[in-house]
C-alpha cells in the first residue's frame, strides 16, 4: 500500500527531500506546501502558508494524507507537530514536538543542554538588558574574536564574529535593542573556536538513530568565507576529512550523548538532528544543533542517499528505526547556490530564469522561484537556485555544477566560484 505524504516548506531543501520521495513505490501522491515551481513539476503544490496550522489540518485531511515531513525550522519551534499530533495522532510525522525543538529555537536552551550530557561545545555566558553590564566586562576580559548569538531564530544570520572589544560592546546593545527583533533580546556570548566547520545528520526516534552522509556547507556571500553570513551559498558531501578517527569521536562524544540526553531528559524527539560541528585541532565540537535539515546540505546529502527514504520515515514513526537500512552513494555531491545581485541585503526579485530546464547532467533545485501567468520562472527569493552535481569525486562533480552555473541566467545572478576551497 502506497502513502499520500504531505511536505511542509517551498525551498531547495524541500524540493532535494521530495525528489527522494517520489522515486519510492511508497508513495502515492506527494504534496508540497507551499512548494515552488520545481516542486510543482514532480508533487502537487499547495497555496498554504506554512504558519496557517488551521488551514494545513484542514488540507491533510482533504487529501487523506497520511505522513507529513516539515522542512523548516519556524513551524517546528512554533509547535505543529504537537498541534498536528494532537488533531490527528495517527498521523506520521517527521519533525520533533515543540519542547525539544527548543534546541534550535534557543541557543541558551541547546548551550544548556550540551553542558547537563558533557557534550564538547564552546564556553559562553547570557546575556539580557538585565545583566548588559555582565556582557560587556566579558569582553574587556577576554581577547578577540568574539562570537555573539541571538538567542532565537535569525534565519541563520544572527550570528556575529568581531575581532575588535568596541565593535563587539556595540553590536551586544544594538542586537539587545532589537537588530534580529525578538531573537535577539537574548545574547549567547561564546569563547570563539578556531577550525573547519562541518554539519553531521542523524534521523532519530529519540532513541535509535542512523547516521546520514556528512556535508561541508559555505555560509558567507564572498569567495574565500568573506562578507555577510547567508542561508548557505553551497555544499559538498562527503567531506574529505570526515576520516574514519573523526566520526568516531563525533559519534561517541556528540552523537551518542545527544540521544541518551534526549532520553534522559524526556525530550520527545523524532524527526532530523543537524549537528553543526567544528574540528579544531583533530577535536570537534559543536557550534549548534538545528531541528531539520540544512539548507544547501540538503540538496547535496539527499542525492546521495540510494535507500528508500519513505521507508525510512515510516521506520522512524513505527520505533523501527535500527532494522532500517540506509544505502549511501559512493559518489560525492557539489551544490552551488545561484542567488539574486544584492543578498543577504536588499535585492529585487520578478526577474525571469532561463536556462534551467536545459541542464541534464545536474539537478536543479528551486529555492526562491515562483511563476508569472504564462508559466514563465521568475526569481523570487534572495536563493533562486541549487545546482547538484553527483560525480566520482568532489571536484569533478563541482566543475560540472560550475558550468551548468553558468549556463543559467537571471538578472543580477551571483554565486561562489570557490565552493570547497578549504577542501
Amino acid at each position: 500500500m502506497g502513502y499520500k505524504i504531505l511536505v511542509i516548506g517551498g525551498g531547495g531543501r524541500e524540493h532535494a527531500i521530495i525528489n527522494k520521495i517520489v522515486e519510492s513505490p511508497l508513495c502515492d501522491a506527494c504534496f508540497a506546501l507551499p512548494g515552488n515551481p520545481g516542486i510543482g513539476t514532480i508533487a502537487t503544490n499547495l497555496e498554504i502558508p506554512i504558519f496557517d496550522f488551521d488551514k494545513i489540518l484542514a488540507a491533510i485531511k482533504v487529501h487523506n494524507i497520511q505522513m507529513v515531513i516539515v522542512g523548516p525550522e519556524v513551524p517546528l519551534v512554533d509547535g505543529i507537530v504537537d498541534f498536528l499530533k494532537e488533531e490527528l495522532p495517527a498521523l506520521m510525522v517527521v519533525g520533533p514536538k515543540k519542547y525539544a525543538a527548543q534546541l534550535e529555537g534557543s541557543k541558551a536552551f541547546a548551550k544548556e543542554f550540551m553542558m547537563r550530557h558533557q557534550i564538547p561545545t564552546a564556553t559562553y555566558i547570557e546575556v539580557t538588558k538585565e545583566n548588559l553590564q555582565v556582557g560587556i566586562e566579558h569582553i574587556q576580559k577576554n581577547k578577540g574574536p568574539y562570537v555573539l548569538k541571538a538567542d532565537g531564530l535569525a534565519s541563520g544570520k544572527g550570528v556575529l564574529i568581531i575581532d575588535d572589544a568596541k565593535t563587539a560592546e556595540m553590536e551586544l546593545k544594538t542586537m539587545l535593542d532589537g537588530k534580529f527583533g525578538d531573537a535577539s533580546l537574548k545574547v549567547v556570548i561564546e569563547q570563539f573556536l578556531d577550525g573547519i566547520e562541518f554539519s553531521v545528520f542523524a534521523l532519530t526516534d529519540g532513541k535509535d538513530y542512523i547516521i546520514l552522509p556528512e556535508a561541508k556547507d559555505y555560509k558567507r556571500i564572498g569567495e574565500g568565507d568573506t562578507g555577510l553570513n547567508t542561508g548557505g551559498m553551497g555544499a559538498i558531501s562527503p567531506v574529505p576529512f570526515f576520516d574514519e578517527v573523526l566520526r568516531n569521536k563525533v559519534i561517541e562524544q556528540i552523537i551518542e550523548p545527544t540521544i541518551k540526553g534526549f532520553d534522559k531528559d524526556n525530550i520527545d524527539f523524532n524527526g532530523f538532528v543537524f549537528f553543526g560541528l567544528i574540528k579544531v585541532g583533530n577535536e570537534p565540537f559543536v557550534i549548534e544543533y538545528n531541528c531539520r535539515m540544512g539548507d544547501p546540505e540538503t540538496e547535496a546529502v539527499f542525492p546521495r542517499i540510494k535507500s528508500d527514504v519513505v521507508e525510512a520515515f515510516i521506520s522512524l514513526s513505527q520505533g523501527k528505526l535500527k532494522d532500517y537500512q540506509l544505502i549511501i552513494d559512493e559518489k560525492a555531491a557539489a551544490t552551488i547556490i545561484l542567488v539574486s545581485g544584492g543578498y543577504p541585503e536588499d535585492f529585487k526579485k520578478g526577474f525571469p530564469v532561463k536556462g534551467a530546464k536545459n541542464i541534464n547532467d545536474s539537478i536543479v533545485f528551486h529555492s526562491g522561484t515562483t511563476t508569472n501567468s504564462n508559466g514563465e520562472v521568475l526569481t523570487n527569493g534572495g536563493r533562486v537556485l541549487a545546482i547538484t552535481t553527483l560525480h566520482e569525486n568532489w571536484k569533478d562533480a563541482l566543475a560540472t555544477s560550475k558550468q551548468n552555473a553558468e549556463k543559467i541566467d537571471f538578472k543580477g545572478k551571483y554565486y561562489r566560484k570557490d565552493i570547497g576551497f578549504d577542501l
